[in-house]
């Protein structure tokens, strides 16, 4: 096992690693698959082809209209993965059942909308405080670590670290939308506030959505911040050169300077 992957537990001050780790979100691969109702490509086998070239943590989304990933594929990612499994969820009855008996090495409460095409924003823990803390509750009884997906935002990191979340994941998606220059520093530095904020609180930061291989760096440069988890670019990436190749270019890009 690799010593990304044996420190991938590990908690302390980011810059005690040289790396940022790398969960690699398989959800698009069963997009392709969906699209014409077949069997492949499946995302089990490309779960294992990522650890294979290196990655720390396999994630996935089970929608509630399961549009890509099935409860299959998250019932096998879970007996055969090496790594991680982080299962992102909406914060409902029926996901948390699923989890419980599932019982991934993580899950990421986020937001969701059967309208939208992708997840759009962060949760709101500040207005749906209770129903989360329920959730987290109940996840972290069965032994399950709880992150929770929100916006760079001083009240729903305050309001993460209420609820008994151990983590949370940023929202990086306006930073990737602003155009280059001073709004996407803007955007970027209120990244790097929020994830100071969760660290002094003692939770664990990642962050994710909308990273690709131009605009990665400057948030693995954010010390806080130990784990991204990345999927769409990756896998268009990989249609192009290779699942493989894709993973591996990324993970080079995660080590800080």
């Amino acid at each position: 096992m690799s010593t990304a992957v044996e420190n991938a537990g590990s908690r302390g001050p980011a810059h005690a690693r040289s790396y940022v780790r790398l969960g690699v979100n398989v959800d698009h691969v069963a997009t392709i698959r969906q699209a014409r109702g077949t069997v492949y490509p499946d995302p089990v086998t490309a779960a294992a082809l990522c650890e294979l070239a290196g990655c720390d943590q396999i994630t996935v989304h089970l929608r509630e209209d399961r549009r890509h990933i099935q409860d299959r594929d998250v019932e096998i990612l879970r007996q055969t993965i090496k790594t991680q499994l982080n299962l992102e969820m909406a914060v409902t009855d029926e996901m948390v059942r699923i989890a419980c008996r599932v019982l991934p090495h993580s899950a990421t409460l986020v937001p969701e909308k059967r309208e939208e095409r992708t997840t759009e924003g962060g949760l709101d823990v500040v207005g749906r405080s209770a129903a989360v803390e329920r959730a987290v509750s109940a996840l972290r009884t069965v032994g399950v670590r709880v992150s929770l997906f929100i916006d760079p935002d001083p009240a729903q990191v305050q309001a993460s670290h209420a609820v008994g979340a151990e983590a949370i994941e940023i929202h990086t998606g306006r930073y990737c939308d602003a155009p280059f220059g001073r709004a996407r520093e803007v955007e970027r530095q209120a990244i790097e506030d929020a994830a100071q904020q969760a660290d002094a609180l003692g939770l664990e930061v990642a962050a994710g959505h909308g990273l690709d291989y131009v605009n990665v760096r400057p948030i693995v440069d954010i010390e806080p911040i130990v784990e991204l988890n990345i999927g769409h670019s990756m896998v268009a990436r990989a249609v192009l050169f290779g699942l493989e190749a894709a993973v591996r270019e990324m993970r080079s890009l995660l080590v800080r300077r």
